[in-house]
């Protein structure tokens, strides 16, 4: 049992961007990463025989608020944590379902001691409090664990911001307290992250920054971007964000986002990134590749009997024709879902494969200036 380790292997020559690894009890994660989203102990239409098999995923991400109310702590403790309950043996993180508690806004009311909501599923009220998320999240048994923050809307005025961010860091204080004060669950390491806020105001996010920084956490997460503020604005806060985190810990962009949005927040310097954008866009008919987006649904590839991809490495994007994938999905054919899941995931962590790759022969922002303009165009 150890704490988290990172360490630093290349930074580009042209920018910020860097190749890292991350040690964990359960494995180590090459960074830069991306993580699929397994929301209630699965990621959507995905096995994790597939996860690991087909999309190459290191490290996966478990939600907090819909695992605690569905199966329930009960279930998960007995079963001996997540991983033994789901059977991923790599590493797993967990958020506080400090997000999730923000999109429930007409059924939430924050106050200083926690959150009280309203459960999606029954209706039962629940109150989350940063004590009580950190026994939740021991007991789910992520090796990374989120402190409890509070999330504000995209393009929050700045005494709302500054006010929420200023809660969130009493939460984190006490997140620490309570982690400090309680042991890893399941013979493992458990590694708590804490998380920048502050809305779009420079001041509040360099704030943030440094009182996160002070806690001297194994790794630092960047919090309350893609949530509705201009990208440019986004960009903007999280190189901000980048320049004021350590450069000797591991920094996570959460909730974002397209493939064109991770390179550019690779450039940065972010090591790890989360989104359901692959997964749900892939259930829409929404295909992701290195040559542009395709939107299976167009009567255009009814007769292309061409694989989805065959550049990425993942036989299931291989296998099955452009063709077929639509008629699965028309058909509303389970199969079609797990196809077009996979793919994207599978495309995802080939592209930070390859940033990482570029990363380390010094030719990343050339190469990534190339991939931008190729992934957004409409095929």
């Amino acid at each position: 049992m150890a704490l988290l380790k990172f360490a630093v292997e290349n930074t580009d020559v042209h920018s910020k961007a860097r190749a890292g690894k991350i040690v964990t009890d359960h494995g180590e994660i090459e960074t830069p990463i991306f993580m699929p989203v397994g929301t209630v102990g699965s990621v959507k239409a995905v096995s994790q025989q597939q996860l690991k098999e087909e999309v190459g995923a290191q490290i996966i991400l478990g939600n907090t608020y819909h695992l605690y109310l569905r199966p329930g702590l009960k279930i998960l403790e007995a079963a001996g944590g997540l991983h033994k309950f789901n059977g991923w043996d790599r590493p797993i993180l967990t958020d506080s379902g400090g997000f999730q508690v923000f999109s429930l806004a007409k059924s939430r009311k924050i106050t200083e001691e926690g959150v009280v909501f309203q459960s999606h599923i029954d209706g039962s009220k629940h109150l989350f409090t940063p004590e009580n998320v950190m026994d939740t999240q021991r007991i789910i048994g992520g090796d990374i664990i989120m402190a409890f923050d509070e999330c504000p809307p995209g393009g929050s005025e700045y005494a709302y911001a500054k006010k929420s961010m200023e809660l969130t860091h009493r939460w984190l204080d006490r997140c620490v307290d309570r982690f400090n004060s309680t042991g890893d669950k399941y013979g493992y390491t458990q590694n708590l992250f804490p998380i920048v806020q502050g809305g779009i105001h420079h001041d509040l996010r360099k704030a943030s920054c440094e009182h996160i920084s002070s806690q001297n956490a194994p790794g630092n997460a960047i919090g309350g971007l893609s949530v509705g503020e201009p990208i440019d604005k986004m960009y903007e806060i999280c190189a901000l964000c980048c320049d004021h985190l350590p450069k000797d810990k591991p920094r996570y962009l959460m909730g974002v986002g397209t493939p064109w949005n991770i390179l550019e927040c690779i450039e940065m310097g972010i090591d790890m990134f989360d989104c359901v954008m692959p997964t749900r866009n892939g259930r829409n008919a929404m295909l992701f590749t290195a040559n542009g987006i395709i939107n299976i649904d167009n009567k255009k590839w009814e007769n292309d009997f061409s694989p989805i991809d065959e550049t990425i490495g993942c036989d299931m994007s291989a296998y099955y024709s452009k063709a077929y994938l639509k008629h699965l999905l028309k058909a509303k054919e389970f199969l079609g879902l797990t196809i077009a899941s996979v793919h994207n995931l599978a495309f995802y962590l080939w592209l930070v494969k390859e940033a990482r790759k570029h990363i380390i022969a010094g030719d990343f922002v050339s190469w990534k200036n190339t991939m931008v303009l190729q992934m957004q165009q409409k095929l």
